[in-house]
């Protein structure tokens, strides 16, 4: 059984014959550049100097040595940046900026900064529905966008691995946030629903552009759609269920079924951190099919439970180990025996890819990597008894 076939029948709530294992095939299952090095000392692997594909996740590309010696089930690709936008970091007192081809800018200290963080939305200033429809988005289907994609999509076929196809940017919510600024933006769908509805359908429907145009270059290799927003807090959703239900939850139902209809054999992953139990039951009806990253530290978001209440509906790509606490702070052992547990709890019957909870950030010591990593392989066959 080689990798895209283990992970498929693990897609289907299948058992195939040990628990799928996925690093990096997604900006959203990938490890900070800084561990990743670590994690190659740690291995013996050659020094080389990492490349960043995620600027603003600072997220270090996985080289195939690496992706062997963990033994590695999936790849993945997502789209470039339109032509006519170039990456330009430019340094201004102690930070380190730049802007986004949607505008939005990010900034890192110069000394000491791990990652990019937001601190100017080009919609900050936004007062009707005709400063968003006016407002000059990317070209989701410029050429330059798709140039690696099939490249990638053959690549992972013919390595025998399972094939993940990402979006051309986050979903309504983050983007919202990003696009306006969080303050204007919660303030928008609270006072300003038109405006606030107007941003999330213009996100869609250039998402619903990118797909086609994607899906009809590389569908035929693609096994999984990934795509995201990040609708959950901690505790509770940031925002009120009965809210999600009115504007997102329909807009989310669109762009699914319409990826569904360009790549009916795909897959469709879902990416939302925090808390989602309130509305797990909606995104199934959505057409949510694989829920990512499975934050187990979050409220209400028990793994056992979410098995048994959700296991026959939704496969499960992460939820492998707790990466706010356990991954980054605790011991080897303890590593070891969350990984058990939560293998216990989330492989039975199939249905589970092994994650961790979200990216592998930049202060978790290898050891406790490689101790993931065996725990999977001793933990993670099946039969199961």
């Amino acid at each position: 059984m080689d990798s895209r076939q283990r992970l498929l029948q693990t897609l289907r709530h299948q058992e195939p014959d040990r628990v799928p294992f996925d690093l990096s095939s997604t900006p959203v299952t990938g490890i900070h550049r800084e561990a990743l090095v670590q994690l190659r000392r740690a291995l013996g692997l050659e020094k080389r100097e990492p490349r960043v594909w995620h600027l603003m996740q600072q997220l270090g590309w996985v080289d195939d040595d690496l992706h062997q010696a963990l033994e590695t089930d999936a790849r993945g690709a997502r789209p470039d940046a339109q032509s006519t936008w170039k990456l330009v970091l430019r340094q201004e007192g102690e930070y380190r900026y730049c802007t986004d081809e949607w505008g939005i800018t990010r900034r890192t200290p110069i000394e000491g900064g791990y990652y990019y963080d937001l601190c100017a939305s080009p919609l900050a200033g936004a007062q009707s529905v005709a400063d968003i429809e006016g407002y000059a988005w990317p070209d989701p289907v410029d050429p330059a966008r798709f140039v690696h994609l099939e490249q990638a999509a053959r690549a992972a076929r013919q390595a025998g691995k399972a094939f993940v196809l990402g979006g051309i940017s986050p979903g309504m919510l983050e983007m919202g946030q990003w696009l306006r600024g969080y303050e204007n933006f919660f303030c928008d769908l609270a006072a300003d629903r038109k405006l606030a509805e107007a941003l999330c359908d213009r996100i869609i429907e250039l998402k619903l552009r990118y797909w086609e145009a994607a899906l009809g270059r590389v569908g035929q290799w693609v096994d999984v759609v990934q795509e995201g927003d990040d609708y959950g807090a901690q505790r509770s959703l940031q925002v009120d269920p009965g809210l999600w239900r009115e504007i997102f939850k329909p807009r989310l139902a669109r762009l699914l079924a319409g990826i569904k209809k360009l790549a009916p054999h795909a897959e469709l992953f879902f990416h939302s951190c925090g808390s989602l139990i309130s509305i797990l039951p909606d995104l199934i009806e959505a057409g949510v099919e694989i829920l990512n990253p499975v934050q187990v530290a979050a409220e209400g978001m028990d793994s056992r439970e979410l098995k048994r209440e959700f296991g026959s509906s939704l496969t499960f790509w992460g939820g492998g180990v707790d990466t706010q606490q356990v991954l980054p702070t605790g011991t080897p052992q303890e590593v070891r025996d969350e990984v058990r547990r939560r293998i216990d709890d989330l492989a039975p019957g199939g249905g589970f890819v092994f994650a961790a909870v979200h990216n592998i950030q930049v202060d978790v010591p290898p050891e406790n990597i490689l101790a993931m990593r065996q725990a999977l392989r001793e933990y993670g066959g099946y039969p199961r008894s």
